[in-house]
């Protein structure tokens, strides 16, 4: 079946980074076969609308859910003629999303989303399916290298919507950095639910750090930074590679969650706290000047005040340099929806978060004004009102803090290249400086 003619595609990305890969693999297929495809548009205007949802906690759940109500009032009034939806939450809820959202045309899941090309009377091809169009700037790009989970957190949806864990083969992972390298990308943000992982479904042994000597080896790619290890069985040749290698930024994204010893053994998360402690502490002696991210969550099922005061002196102790909280959340069909009672208030389980983030912006404001005074590296990302905008090794996109250049103070910068700067002032999650 042909196309139309002048056909237009509005796709729609919500949720974390995983998901935004899977869009820029489905907007390279419609670009091929001669779709104008515009995503996450301010006045979405194409004739057919994807959504690509998250289903993971229940604030994610509600954002899909409105998404895809204020598409479907959009087919009513005739906007748009097609509505699908895609992702983690028609992956997790199909039936029930079939029932409820009768506007909508067709579900998809997370892994056969590539059928949504047929659909719209395109075809697949095959020989593109490493080739992505960027949503990012072009300076910079995520590279997924699994899929899946083979964790069983008591708290966590993941493995539900996503399955088990899959690891990518090497050599598709490198062939589609060299060509991400080809379109202009200099920074690699290297993803997966859980990197620790990767490689052992495939070649009996964590590749991890294997694979990361090899991203560092193609020309042009000028930074590798890492996202969401996992602590128990965490790969620790990686760290030689970081400390070994200029191009691998001095940062890892560990989500840790908690630390009490009952917690953890709650949470079923394989790791006690003095493994925990003693991790960190390799990982600081190993690569002295890593920046570590973590993510923690309050008010699991069990959380005492005890418990919770062992997190608080936790943070005090360690000093993340990124930090983030999560109130739990208590998940369809997860271990803790099924054994355990939702039994701390959600107001205690807030206000515990905000402790946590009262501690940490203190911590946050001292190592940034430690920054004051040093030259760093930096990549410029936009331009925003008066300033450049750009960020250091220590700070990925979307998530963590940013240098402010003002232009009055520096002379033109160009997006998606590197400076040297001189760090001149700071604020809680932001550096200022003057490119030299």
């Amino acid at each position: 079946m042909a196309v139309p003619k002048g056909k237009k595609v509005d796709v729609v990305t919500l949720g974390c980074s995983k998901n935004l890969v899977d869009s820029e693999f489905l907007i390279r297929q419609f670009k091929a076969n001669g779709i104008e495809v515009a995503h996450d548009a301010e006045t979405p205007d194409g004739e057919v609308a994807i959504i690509n949802t998250c289903g993971f906690i229940a604030d994610a759940k509600e954002e899909s859910i409105d998404t895809i109500l204020e598409f479907a009032e959009a087919k009513k009034r005739g906007d748009i003629k097609q509505l699908y939806v895609m992702g983690c939450l028609s992956e997790r809820y199909p039936g029930q999303l079939k029932k409820e959202l009768p506007e909508v045309d067709k579900f998809y899941g997370k892994f056969d989303w590539k059928d949504i090309v047929s659909e719209i009377g395109a075809t697949y091809r095959r020989d593109l399916m490493n080739e992505r169009s960027l949503t990012t700037p072009d300076h910079y790009a995520y590279l997924k290298i699994s899929e899946g989970c083979n964790r069983t957190c008591s708290y966590c949806a993941i493995p539900i919507i996503t399955g088990k864990h899959v690891s990518r083969p090497m050599d598709d992972l490198l062939e589609e950095a060299r060509r991400l390298r080809d379109t202009g990308v200099k920074e690699l943000q290297v993803i997966a639910q859980d990197l620790s992982f990767y490689g052992y479904d495939l070649y009996k042994s964590y590749k991890l750090p294997h694979l990361v000597d090899e991203l560092a080896k193609i020309d042009g790619i000028e930074w590798i930074r890492l996202h969401y290890a996992y602590p128990a069985g965490f790969p620790l040749d990686v760290l030689k590679v970081m400390h070994d290698n200029p191009k691998v930024c001095n940062y890892l994204d560990i989500a840790l969650q908690h630390i009490s010893d009952n917690m953890l053994e709650l949470m079923r998360r394989g790791v006690r706290k003095n493994q925990t402690y003693r991790l960190i502490e390799e990982m600081r002696k190993q690569v002295p000047d890593i920046h570590l991210r973590t993510t923690f969550i309050t008010g699991h099922p069990g959380e005492t005040e005890k418990d919770f005061a062992e997190m608080e002196q936790f943070v005090k102790d360690i000093r993340f340099e990124r930090l983030g909280v999560f109130p739990y959340s208590h998940e369809d069909d997860t271990y803790a929806h099924k054994k355990y009672k939702d039994d701390v208030p959600d107001e205690v389980k807030q206000e515990r978060a905000d402790r946590i983030m009262d501690i940490q912006n203190g911590i946050a404001k001292e190592i940034n004004q430690a920054k004051v005074g040093k030259t760093l590296k930096v990549i410029i990302d936009r331009e925003e009102g008066d300033y450049f905008i750009g960020r250091t090794e220590y700070d990925s996109p979307e998530v963590d803090q940013e240098v402010l250049l003002h232009k009055e103070e520096n002379r033109e910068l160009q997006k998606g290249e590197f400076y040297n700067v001189e760090i001149t002032d700071s604020e809680d999650y932001d550096l200022f400086g003057i490119a030299k």
